[in-house]
């Protein structure tokens, strides 16, 4: 099954709302198995207008493994600091299976 990315996209509104965000959220990551790859403050737009101040990408096993968390009672005790703390877009990234190895 291939993996899967969360991209978030903050419009950052109150930068102590969104550390209690982290904060809060963080748990809620580690116990879905997600991995954060990257946050940037300024991603390099190619094309286009990009949303927000920051962009977060986390790595799932799989796209059900994203929503199990996103949908989480863990992670709906968060979800209220992030969107009082900025506004947000979010979209779920479908990996592309690898071939298996021939060693």
């Amino acid at each position: 099954m291939p993996k899967a990315y969360v991209i978030v996209t903050e419009a950052i509104k109150d930068p102590a709302g969104m550390e209690a965000y982290g904060r809060a959220a963080a748990p809620s990551m580690t116990e879905s198995g997600a991995r954060v790859l990257a946050v940037d403050a300024r991603p390099d737009v190619l094309e286009g207008e990009w949303h927000g101040d920051r962009t977060v990408v986390l790595e799932f096993e799989s796209a059900d493994a994203a929503r199990a968390w996103y949908a989480s009672d863990s992670y709906a005790q968060a979800k209220p600091l992030r969107e009082a703390a900025a506004e947000s877009h979010a979209v779920i990234v479908h990996g592309i299976g690898q071939p298996p190895r021939r060693d």
